[in-house]
């Protein structure tokens, strides 16, 4: 009765941001990667935008080689809005994933920008971000990103300069406002560098890719690549580089996680839902509650998050903000998961997205419920009979 899709090859990118990233450095490095220019430069033709020539070639940074890519700005250009950028995007004959992932990237950047300006989402003006070659920057990964048939990406933590940096409002504090925003809940570190290393473009690029930033996963590495920024670091080459690979066959895969555990018996029923909301928001893995005796003979609730190591420190400082909690009991175990991904199968209703487990080899297709709840509702079906429309 349904059809299934071929079972995507997981297909791992690794950035590793050893000197920041920008729009600029990561399209270089996808060609350096093997993406023919002409190529990207045709899908870009896509967006309609003109007044600009597009060039990348080899250079050396300390030694080591790398593509840099530049778009060279040949006619006046217009200041752009986030609306104005969104209308562009969403006429461009372009794959729809592709579409999305532009979309989605600019509208990260667009909510960062809003917050830091203290604007509405609407009345967002662009400056560097509205410009054309970060429009360029932006839609070329994801362009690149869907020709290559990225899976999965991950990276590398952060350098972060120091001092100032010089924009369209002045000068600003490094990381800018906006970067800071993006990367909230993204490991960072300090460097002695007078200089932008991860602008808000480079940012929104791993937010926008949903990165996983932990150390490179076990992989067969098949491709890498090097891509130039601008400046020229006095210690070190300012490159970045991707490093494609595919995951190792297996059944299961494993990773060190947090898990963060404490008893509440003072808290206000309401605020339970509030608090599970906020730590998933905040990139946790999983959050329960169980109920208690406690002390006294008091009933409580204990609660159990498990969460990516990085998240240590929020989810610390959420846990003390959102709940009662005065101790909060932290441990790291290694947690083993199974190989899933997300597929669509035909229905006689329509399309449903469901979660496939890969399990020694076997297919095990699990209902997605917030798909199953929707095509529900659209048809004014029992729940039941959409999950039965499930093989299992």
């Amino acid at each position: 009765m349904s059809k299934h899709r071929k079972q995507p090859t997981d297909r791992i990118l690794y950035f590793d941001c050893f000197s920041g990233l920008s729009g600029d450095m990561t399209l270089g490095a996808f060609i350096d990667l093997g993406l023919e220019p002409e190529k990207l430069w045709e899908g870009l033709q896509q967006l309609k935008l003109s007044g600009y020539t597009a060039h990348c070639h080899k250079v050396a940074k300390h030694h080591l080689s790398g593509t840099k890519v530049s778009f060279q700005i040949t006619e006046s250009q217009p200041h752009r809005t986030y609306q104005d950028i969104v209308g562009l995007i969403a006429k461009a004959a372009l794959p729809q994933e592709v579409k999305e992932l532009s979309l989605r990237m600019f509208q990260l950047l667009a909510q960062a920008e809003a917050q830091v300006h203290q604007q509405p989402l609407t009345q967002v003006h662009f400056h560097e971000i509205g410009a054309v070659d970060s429009i360029l920057d932006l839609v070329g990964t994801a362009f690149a990103y869907h020709a290559l048939g990225i899976t999965q990406v991950y990276a590398s933590a952060l350098p972060c300069g120091q001092g100032l940096v010089r924009c369209a409002h002045g000068l600003l504090p490094n990381p800018a406002p906006a970067t800071v925003l993006l990367l909230e809940g993204a490991p960072m570190y300090g460097v002695d560098i007078q200089a932008e290393l991860v602008t808000p473009t480079g940012a929104a690029i791993l937010k926008g890719l949903n990165a996983n930033f932990q150390p490179l996963p076990p992989i067969v590495l098949e491709k890498v690549g090097y891509g130039a920024g601008d400046r020229d670091l006095a210690t070190q080459p300012n490159l970045l580089r991707l490093m494609q690979g595919r995951l190792a066959a297996a059944a299961a895969s494993s990773e060190r996680v947090l898990v963060l555990e404490t008893h509440l018996d003072d808290m206000i029923p309401e605020w339970y839902e509030h608090l599970m909301a906020t730590l998933f928001q905040l990139g946790a893995l999983d959050v329960a509650y169980t109920p208690l005796q406690m002390k006294k003979n008091r009933p409580g609730v204990g609660l159990t998050v498990i969460a990516p190591l990085e998240t240590r420190q929020v989810m610390l400082e959420t846990l003390f903000d959102e709940s009662t909690t005065l101790g909060v009991r932290v441990s790291e175990i290694e947690r083993v998961t199974v190989k899933r991904w997300l597929e669509t199968i035909d229905t006689p209703y329509g399309p449903l997205r469901v979660k496939v487990a890969d399990i020694g080899g076997r297919r095990r297709l699990l209902p997605e419920y917030e798909a199953c709840r929707e095509l529900a509702r659209q048809h004014h079906l029992p729940l039941l009979e959409v999950y039965r429309l499930i093989p299992m």
